[in-house]
């Protein structure tokens, strides 16, 4: 009784998360109370009340006495919560949000490639190496483009024995698959983005902490470059 109470809930809060990120309830907007979300739901007040209580964890809504359940601004969002990157994936990243992880992408990933170059253990550089073959192959249309890409970089995550950093797998993932949303790309990785990747790799493994940093930093850097890019074309048609 008690998991179907517990999954009853996570549904509520599932298909409450989904219907913010989709634009059903935007910023400010009120959400059901709880009384309608017990009859939509057909579930118990005290599992919506949970429900609630998560989803307000999550910073994604709050409550005020006589002004009930609204949804809250971004800002206010646990984005590195599982749920919400989750979430993120399946509503509709625009092109600010991308810009948003790639700017912290750059951050994150220089550094910890800096680190993977001095704390790496020879499981991490196979680890990182096999990516890479992965990537080699994905060249030739023989692997997955982009789960090679993200192996890639979460790898190097893991390497470099940070456990803030390792935990930031989650986050890395959805960046990546927030870019192919806005790049579209079904072609095979190239050569060029092969190498690079194979650059960072080699200053790692030969424990070259700021040739790694400097070979991660061109990489985002160049991918930042893109997208801001393509924002001032969007923005550029909407002046027009």
């Amino acid at each position: 009784m008690e998991s179907s109470h517990r999954n009853l809930t996570q549904q509520v809060v599932h298909e409450l998360g989904k219907s913010i990120f989709q634009g059903t309830y935007k910023v400010g907007d009120s959400l059901p109370s709880e009384a309608e979300l017990c009859t939509r739901f057909n579930i118990s007040r005290t599992a919506t009340r949970e429900a609630v209580k998560m989803l307000t964890a999550k910073g994604l809504i709050g409550s005020r006495p006589r002004q009930g359940i609204k949804v809250l601004d971004s800002k206010h969002w646990n984005l590195f919560d599982v749920d919400v990157l989750d979430w993120i994936l399946i509503g509709k990243p625009d092109l600010y949000m991308l810009r948003s992880f790639q700017q912290l992408r750059l951050a994150i990933e220089a550094e910890a490639a800096f680190l993977a170059a001095q704390y790496a253990q020879p499981e991490d550089i196979k680890a990182i190496e096999d990516a890479l073959v992965r990537m080699k192959d994905a060249t030739n249309g023989e692997d997955d483009t982009h789960e090679a890409d993200i192996d890639f970089h979460q790898s190097i995550l893991s390497a470099s024995q940070n456990p803030f950093f390792i935990q930031l797998k989650n986050f890395i993932t959805t960046a990546l698959k927030v870019n192919l949303r806005f790049t579209n790309r079904l072609k095979a990785v190239t050569l060029e983005e092969y190498q690079a990747h194979v650059d960072i790799f080699d200053n790692i493994k030969a424990k070259d902490s700021q040739a790694a940093f400097d070979g991660a930093m061109v990489t985002q850097r160049a991918t930042l470059a893109l997208i801001n890019e393509q924002i001032q074309q969007f923005e550029s048609k909407g002046d027009s």
